[in-house]
């Protein structure tokens, strides 16, 4: 009897985390005055799993709008959408947002969030019409390993050898890329002389000593003088993704001839800014994306 109370009360801790996992609730995506949500959308799906977005929409009383694409963190191994809720900027220029989900590392191992992204973008393109979008003002945006999805999304443009759970769809090219503290170069991020994480390895899988697989699936890989704008924020004391890697696509991407800002957070940890840090970067966010034409207000 001892033996099983002992087990019993081993085994407590873990129950009382996995019944708080389950139960964790996120606020509600706030929306101005005429928006309109769909969610729950089914935009792909692959082996038992379905892949889909929320999708924020303006009044569509003043023509097609832009949509910007929010992909969220986490390593490819965690994390979810439901927690992605600051989208006031873009409501407040008149964008639709589609924020999605993607497999994870638990479920499928790269590339598949890879051929999520894509197939979220290319799911957007099919279906602007009926959801009133402008497909040539397209934006792709996230955070860490959503920064990674974001640039390697709009940077892969008609390259399809990620398109296969979604074909048929050509001229791919989205008008931006928002990168915040994105993995720029995979194999860097596993084994690079800086920082390094065990997330990079876990995601690259059975692949996880394959440099050229890890190339073909970073970033940084695919700039050249057709890549679309770039947006790149990050702060220089990073102890997650080094520095370095958005230092490294600005370079790039600058010897390419492709428009792009590079905003440094002095200090600024993995996405941890200050909230007066947050509102410099959203209104250089803005600034950006009204330099090119894609938002009018």
């Amino acid at each position: 009897m001892k033996t099983i109370n002992l087990f019993l009360i081993l085994l407590l801790p873990a129950f009382l985390c996995a019944q708080n996992a389950d139960t964790v609730t996120y606020k509600p995506v706030e929306l101005p005055a005429g928006f309109t949500s769909k969610m729950n959308v089914l935009y792909t799906t692959a082996p038992n799993w379905e892949g889909k977005m929320d999708i924020y929409l303006p009044p569509n009383d003043k023509g097609s709008t832009p949509v910007v694409i929010n992909i969220h963190g986490g390593g490819w191994n965690k994390g979810v959408r439901e927690s992605q809720t600051g989208f006031n900027t873009f409501f407040k220029m008149g964008f639709a947002v589609a924020n999605i989900s993607y497999r994870l590392t638990g479920h499928t191992t790269a590339p598949a969030a890879v051929e999520d992204a894509r197939c979220a973008l290319i799911y957007l393109i099919k279906h602007a019409k009926e959801l009133n979008i402008d497909v040539n003002r397209i934006v792709i945006m996230g955070g860490s390993a959503g920064g990674h999805l974001a640039l390697m999304a709009g940077l892969l443009a008609n390259d399809h050898r990620f398109d296969g759970n979604c074909p048929g769809v050509e001229n791919i090219k989205v008008a931006a890329i928002i990168d915040k503290y994105g993995i720029t170069d995979v194999w860097d991020w596993g084994y690079g002389p800086r920082i390094t994480s065990s997330s990079a390895k876990r995601w690259l899988g059975s692949k996880a000593n394959d440099k050229e697989f890890a190339a073909s699936v970073s970033p940084i890989t695919y700039v050249n003088k057709n890549s679309p704008p770039v947006f790149i924020v990050h702060g220089d004391a990073d102890p997650v993704v080094p520095y370095q890697q958005s230092v490294d696509l600005y370079n790039k991407l600058k010897q390419a001839g492709v428009k792009t800002e590079f905003m440094t957070v002095p200090g600024g940890e993995h996405g941890k800014f200050d909230k007066e840090k947050n509102s410099e970067v959203n209104k250089a966010i803005t600034a950006f994306l009204k330099s090119l034409g894609i938002a009018g207000k």
